[in-house]
């Protein structure tokens, strides 16, 4: 058995769904976890992983191809942080700090006769923060079908990806 991760926001774009039972091909571009995985993923978890997936950055020559005999979701916990928007950092890098007590500009679409349709962004970005070795799994039918079998998240906590057990005999 292989165990790949499969990571939520590439599967998200264009990863076409599948189920435990099915056949699947997956492009590997690695098959050592990347730093940042291993802060999220705990110890144990991160020394199960044998393969990564990815379909974004070109045709891989090492895959993983066979049937999928189960398949885990990941969530972990998260913290949300505020901080100051300036300019570079969630408004555009040419953009002048508004002063203390002011707003950031509209941005405004004249649609004529008086009406406009604009946004005006907050003064602050929130940003959500993987809380270290916080991750564990949950078996779910498979990813991407419908209905979505995701775990119920509780407040404070997110989806990352998803284990895939593949039998490639």
């Amino acid at each position: 058995m292989t165990r790949v991760w499969l990571e939520r926001w590439e599967w998200a774009c264009c990863g076409d769904p599948f189920a435990v039972g099915d056949e699947v091909d997956f492009g590997i571009p690695s098959r050592t976890p990347h730093p940042a995985m291993a802060d999220m993923l705990t110890p144990e978890l991160i020394s199960t992983v044998d393969a990564i997936e990815s379909h974004h950055e070109s045709e891989f020559t090492d895959r993983v191809r066979g049937r999928v005999v189960a398949v885990h979701a990941i969530t972990h916990e998260i913290t949300e942080r505020r901080t100051l928007r300036r300019p570079g950092h969630g408004a555009p890098p040419d953009a002048v700090m508004p002063a203390d007590g002011e707003e950031w500009p509209m941005n405004r679409l004249e649609l004529g006769n008086g009406v406009f349709a604009g946004s005006q962004p907050s003064r602050y970005v929130t940003e959500s923060v993987p809380v270290p070795h916080s991750a564990t799994l949950e078996s779910v039918g498979g990813v991407g079908v419908a209905p979505e079998p995701l775990p119920a998240l509780q407040p404070g906590h997110a989806l990352a990806g998803w284990f895939v057990d593949v039998d490639e005999s």
